[in-house]
């Protein structure tokens, strides 16, 4: 398409091929007065996308928490939510999806995944110091989800291990639902002096704007659009060109941004992510109530000849825009020529709110700022809920229609060797937790991970989190059952949790039975952000993640939390410290299998409701187990989680190099008793010296507890019978995860 039919009149036809709804088309042209011509028309259709307008989701985000005493800025307010840490300090983190390029360019779709989170940060002024990842891939025998396994491993460890950020921590999970659309969610944490924080904004009539860093080319070009479609057989026709990350030049761009910071030269400064250009002067200008006047053609660009429409909407990576104060050109310029950066002067803001982009003096788009942004001129929708039919087969399950195993100990090497439970040593070996001399991981065996902060005192408690089959059972009780469970961890490490980010994995927003999840999971997470005093600072939603063939993934809202350890004194591990200390177990174990992986692998039953679960209740423990780790009467805290209690005893065992003997409730089945999945559990270990004041404070608190057992030197027996040593299982539980790798 030629320049010239670029700023022709759209018709209908083309809207329908850019995505746009007939009526999305009739609105553009009554906030233009007229018809919008091709340019204009391309980046409505990546700016009123769900990847960027969240028209589907936005009316109920907003009834998520989004206030609290530690929060510093309120949620969508700036690229990442950025809570208080004390000392002078405030850490700035958030969770992103990049699933639809991993499936499809596995290695680049990961590593732009955590390059973009990462200039997400520090376009804010932070220093990031660590990412975490979610994921979620299919059969793991079929040698297709092999690859993209290797390849989605692979990219994010060289990514982070170049840019010079550890990544510290993570889950993976394998499900058929993932088949063809697999999960890749990575989040990033960094760190920030209180007050030396930048705005995405831009104000300031005849101030200059940048952009820095990469050139432009034509990678990612309706890259936005192309995440809010399903994916099909023939995507990868549609896919845009991947953007391709190049870590050595982020580290030039993140010194370089910090740098030009501390000259006073930024007024705001915002990553180029999704929608390029656009994106990025539409929003700015919109916060700041006010235009920008753009030249595309003095934005460096990697090939000849590109059109408007490709420079305003390429995804090229490791490119920032930059509004600079009028008259400090120069400060701001030396220090990207320092770092050998581009640092071209594209436009200056103006005044009325209108954007202009101009190619060689001729004016290709004018559109509204405001009419572009979220919670501006974007369409909002309420989409069609209906009950999925699954959900009452789900509430028909009994657990007294599955028999009970004669040889608990084989379901225990079964449950060892499951993939969703057995050790990622395969995938975390591969990513380097401790490169960065600011702030590192401790690498100590706890439920959350644990950053020393080098300004501070204080440690820091980061965790990602989800259950999605507890979600796609009931997503009300599922999506409570994420956010506590993360901070669950959290407490278990020593810490005070204190906000959340999350990343809403769903299908197709306009599947009745789809809708009806999200809608469900945002009710529950809210209640339980309420409830735990955890608000939410923002994050990322990704609909359309299914195939005709496989239909939506498992509705996957996976939790990215973080929590603060006052006294590095107080931060608890999870590994069993010394034979003698009493096991006990602080919360009430159910007769209940729902939706464990006992259930659904070893009896391999798909429909059962969530795992039982009751919110004040985990109120209670948790306020219980905080308590006793800064009183340090525990020695160890670990909850239970996927595999149940022997596994949770196991991770312990094997942390320490120990055993364990304990003796089951006679009040309820033994295979739910080692194998079930019961929420609100948390198993410590204890000295003997010190039991009589962990029993003390467990009363005071009017929690259930029980002790179950002992810590062994290596020996593993379940009501007095012999199972073997330790050692045994872990050989089985650490190398499940290779070996499926290598058949």
């Amino acid at each position: 398409m030629s320049t010239a039919a670029h700023l022709e009149q759209a018709t209908p036809e083309t809207a329908k091929k850019l995505g746009l709804l007939p009526e999305e088309f009739e609105k553009i042209k009554q906030i233009l007065g007229r018809v919008p011509n091709y340019n204009e028309l391309s980046i409505f259709s990546v700016m009123w996308s769900e990847h960027c307008s969240y028209k589907n989701s936005i009316k109920l985000l907003k009834t998520l928490p989004r206030k609290g005493k530690q929060l510093l800025v309120e949620a969508g307010e700036e690229n990442a939510g950025l809570i208080d840490l004390g000392d002078g300090l405030a850490c700035a983190f958030k969770i992103e999806s990049h699933n639809h390029p991993s499936a499809l360019e596995p290695y680049q779709g990961a590593a732009t995944g955590v390059g973009g989170i990462h200039r997400d940060i520090f376009t804010m002024g932070a220093r990031p110091i660590c990412s975490l990842n979610s994921l979620r891939f299919g059969d793991l025998k079929d040698d297709k989800t092999k690859h993209l396994l290797k390849e989605v491993v692979k990219g994010i460890g060289n990514y982070g291990n170049c840019f010079g950020v550890a990544t510290v921590g993570g889950e993976v999970y394998f499900d058929k639902s993932y088949q063809t659309n697999p999960l890749v969610n990575a989040m990033s944490v960094g760190i920030v002096k209180v007050g030396e924080t930048v705005s995405a904004t831009a104000y300031g009539a005849g101030n200059p704007v940048y952009i820095v860093g990469s050139s432009t080319g034509k990678d990612g070009i309706h890259g936005a659009a192309f995440a809010s479609k399903e994916i099909k057989d023939d995507s990868a026709k549609d896919l845009p060109a991947v953007q391709v990350g190049d870590p050595f030049q982020q580290k030039q761009l993140l010194e370089a941004t910090l740098e030009a910071i501390k000259t006073g030269a930024i007024v705001g400064m915002q990553d180029m992510g999704a929608a390029g250009i656009v994106c990025s002067t539409s929003e700015m200008s919109a916060k700041g109530k006010s235009g920008m006047k753009i030249h595309l053609d003095k934005a460096p660009t990697r090939q000849e000849g590109m059109k408007p429409a490709e420079i305003l909407l390429s995804e090229s990576q490791e490119r920032m825009l930059i509004v600079a104060k009028k008259g400090m050109e120069k400060e701001l310029e030396a220090v990207f020529q320092k770092w050998d950066l581009h640092c071209s002067v594209i436009g200056e803001v103006t005044n009325g709110g209108i954007l202009e982009y101009y190619m060689n003096n001729e004016l290709v788009a004018k559109i509204p700022a405001e009419s572009l942004v979220l919670g501006g001129g974007a369409p909002v929708y309420d989409r069609e809920q209906k009950e999925p039919a699954y959900f009452a087969e789900n509430k028909k399950f009994d657990i007294e229609s599955i028999q009970e195993p004669d040889n608990l100990k084989k379901v225990a090497e079964f449950l060892s060797q499951q993939l969703n439970i057995a050790s990622k040593k395969w995938i975390y070996e591969q990513y380097d937790s401790m490169v960065g001399i600011a702030n590192t991981s401790t690498n100590n065996p706890s439920d959350a991970t644990v950053l020393r902060l080098q300004e501070s005192n204080k440690y820091l408690a980061v965790t990602v989190d989800c259950n999605a089959r507890y979600v796609w059972a009931d997503p009300l009780t599922g999506s409570q059952i994420a956010v506590a469970e993360a901070a669950r961890n959290i407490i278990c490490s020593g810490a005070e949790p204190s906000a959340i980010t999350n990343c809403l994995n769903f299908g197709n927003p306009y599947t009745p039975e789809v809708f009806w999840q999200f809608a469900n999971t945002i009710k529950g997470m809210s209640k339980a952000c309420e409830a735990l005093g955890t608000p939410v600072t923002g994050g990322n939603v990704s609909f359309y993640n299914q195939s005709p063939e496989g239909g939506a993934v498992m509705p996957t809202p996976v939790i990215g939390m973080i929590g603060i350890i006052e006294d590095k004194e107080t931060a608890m591990s999870l590994n069993f410290k010394s034979s003698g200390d009493k096991i006990y177990i602080i919360g009430e174990m159910k007769n209940d299998i729902s939706s464990s992986e006992y259930l659904t692998g070893y009896h391999e039953v798909s429909n059962s409701p969530a795992p039982y679960f009751d919110l004040e209740t985990e109120v209670k423990v948790q306020k219980a187990v905080k308590e006793l780790i800064a009183e340090q009467v525990i020695a160890s805290a670990h909850d239970i989680s996927e595999g149940g209690l022997f596994i949770n005893l196991l991770e312990s065992a094997i942390a320490g190099k120990k055993g364990f003997e304990i003796e089951s409730d006679t009040d309820i089945r033994k295979d739910a008793f080692l194998f079930g999945e019961s929420q609100s559990i948390v198993v410590v270990s204890v000295k003997q010296s010190k039991e009589n004041e962990f029993i003390n404070i467990l009363t005071q608190h009017d929690v259930e507890f029980s002790n179950i057992g002992i810590v062994t030197s290596a020996m593993v027996y379940i009501d007095k019978e012999r199972w073997g040593v330790a050692s045994a299982f872990q050989d089985l539980y650490e190398n499940a995860l290779e070996k499926a790798l290598q058949e």
